[in-house]
């Protein structure tokens, strides 16, 4: 299972690993975080973080809940890939999500917020 290339040996990534490092992207990518950001935010090397998504490497228990409460996303979700959005806590992981923007963030979404209330309330 072991390839070789200039004489370094590389592991092939785990399907399992594919599988939580694409949930992974598509949860960074969804919350407007680079990698770079991310990686920052989760105390990780942009590299592991890279690697991670690419299922070249698995990622620690430890890793895996700190990527989740930056991404406001469930462990089910990553490990897994169950949705969870269906629930109540789809409205509180939003409502945690603005929580955790930057002050300048927050008030733009408060804006926008506003404005798509008033086109509903234009709409009917």
């Amino acid at each position: 299972m072991n390839n070789q290339r200039n004489g370094v040996k590389r592991r092939q990534p785990k399907e399992l690993n594919i599988q939580i490092g694409e949930r992974c992207r598509r949860a960074r990518e969804l919350s407007g975080y680079t990698q770079e950001q991310l990686a920052e935010r989760i105390s990780v090397s942009t590299q592991f973080l890279s690697d991670a998504e690419r299922g070249v490497t698995g990622m620690s228990v430890s890793t895996i809940i700190r990527l989740c409460d930056v991404l406001s996303i469930s462990t089910d979700f990553l490990l897994l890939g169950r949705d969870d959005s269906a629930g109540p806590e789809n409205a509180l992981s939003a409502f945690s999500r603005i929580q955790k923007l930057s002050p300048k963030q927050q008030k733009i979404m408060e804006e926008f917020i506003n404005l798509v209330i008033q086109s509903f309330h234009l709409s009917t």
